[in-house]
């Protein structure tokens, strides 16, 4: 091929190359030192004879230098048109910002302090740091009461009760001083609810846990009936687990009510036809409940011949392995993000 015409068939080439990588194999076709065409047309000049062979050496370098020319040129002009390495291509689509997710506990207690807003309750807090009195005492839960053994309380100090003269102090075991301590400084009527955290001396396994969350109730008043407590707490069920969920209520035994009683809900794996999940029986434990113990009232001055009330209390933690089927309550403590995000805000 003479020299025109490799000229001719490069600049064919140059056109058709799209991509710097088509670009710098077109240059090594033409100018490698094995192999390429321009290097074997230069050697092809050296065995010319004498009188051409200055043109043809001068016409073979002048292409030469006009192939490296026209690659180097369109190299350029590609790395002039790619991003630097740093810089933000406008052409992609956005990125969600990764923002913090509140977690599942959080989401159902605000939930639940949602629905009793709606219903008129306050929400009131108090101190995690309580003392024998307001937390067993004020309760109908005097010193070597039976049911103090229940609580699994974790002390401060040695239990020593008001009943020697020195209060213990203790960490709270459920929410209901709050009660005591709202009934304390206000007449009836009352309807507040009282979360927070509560501590007892328990193992940490599948449904336990030394440090959870509860949710208690208060309703007292004029004429306040067990109707008002089952009506109430039905309502509450099927805001949280659905309308079609069967409830009931099974007689029980706390010291602060009377009487008293438990509501379960239809089990969910099902249905209510028996199952491991709920011993065969089909149906679960969701919290308790009761009739305000006339007790309560003459401890903190009501007149328990003119009001009377009901009272609850439910586990947030309980509420979460029912309502989303978690089987460990581990998983809620264990900082995972994998199980974490799965809960909707």
């Amino acid at each position: 091929m003479d020299i025109s015409s490799l000229k001719q068939q490069f600049t064919a080439e140059l056109a058709a190359a799209a991509s710097e990588a088509e670009l710098r194999a077109l240059r090594d076709k033409y100018l490698a030192r094995k192999g390429g065409l321009v290097s074997a047309l230069l050697k092809h000049v050296a065995s010319a004879p004498a009188d051409v062979r200055p043109a043809l050496g001068r016409q073979a370098n002048e292409l030469k230098q006009h192939i490296d020319a026209q690659v180097g040129e369109r190299l350029a002009e590609a790395s002039a048109r790619r991003p630097a390495a740093d810089a933000v291509d406008v052409t992609l689509p956005g990125r969600d910002p990764l923002i913090g997710h509140r977690h599942p506990l959080t989401l159902l207690r605000d939930r639940i302090e949602s629905f009793f807003l709606r219903q008129g309750f306050l929400i009131v807090e108090g101190p995690e740091l309580e003392d024998d009195y307001h937390n067993f005492e004020a309760l109908n839960m005097p010193a070597e009461h039976p049911a103090r053994d229940m609580q699994d309380t974790l002390y401060l100090a040695s239990p020593v009760t008001s009943a020697t003269g020195t209060p213990a102090t203790l960490l709270r075991t459920h929410t209901s001083g709050m009660q005591v301590r709202y009934m304390e400084r206000y007449p009836p009527p009352v309807r507040l609810i009282a979360p927070g955290r509560v501590y007892r001396r328990d193992n940490l396994d599948l449904t336990h846990t030394p440090m959870f969350t509860q949710v208690e109730g208060l309703v007292v008043g004029d004429d306040v009936t067990l109707a008002d407590l089952k009506g109430t707490l039905v309502a509450f069920a099927h805001d949280l687990f659905g309308p079609d969920r069967g409830t009931r209520f099974r007689p029980s035994f706390f010291p602060y009510t009377e009487p008293s009683a438990e509501l379960d809900i239809t089990c969910a794996s099902c249905g209510g036809s028996g199952c491991a999940m709920c011993k065969q029986t089909g149906w679960v434990e969701v919290l308790g409940s009761g009739m305000v113990h006339p007790a309560v009232f003459e401890a903190v001055g009501y007149d328990p011949e003119r009001y009377t009330g009901f009272a609850f209390g439910v586990g947030i933690e309980r509420l979460a392995l029912l309502k989303w089927g978690v089987e460990d309550i581990r998983l809620f403590y264990e900082n995972d993000l994998r199980f974490l995000e799965q809960f909707p805000l």
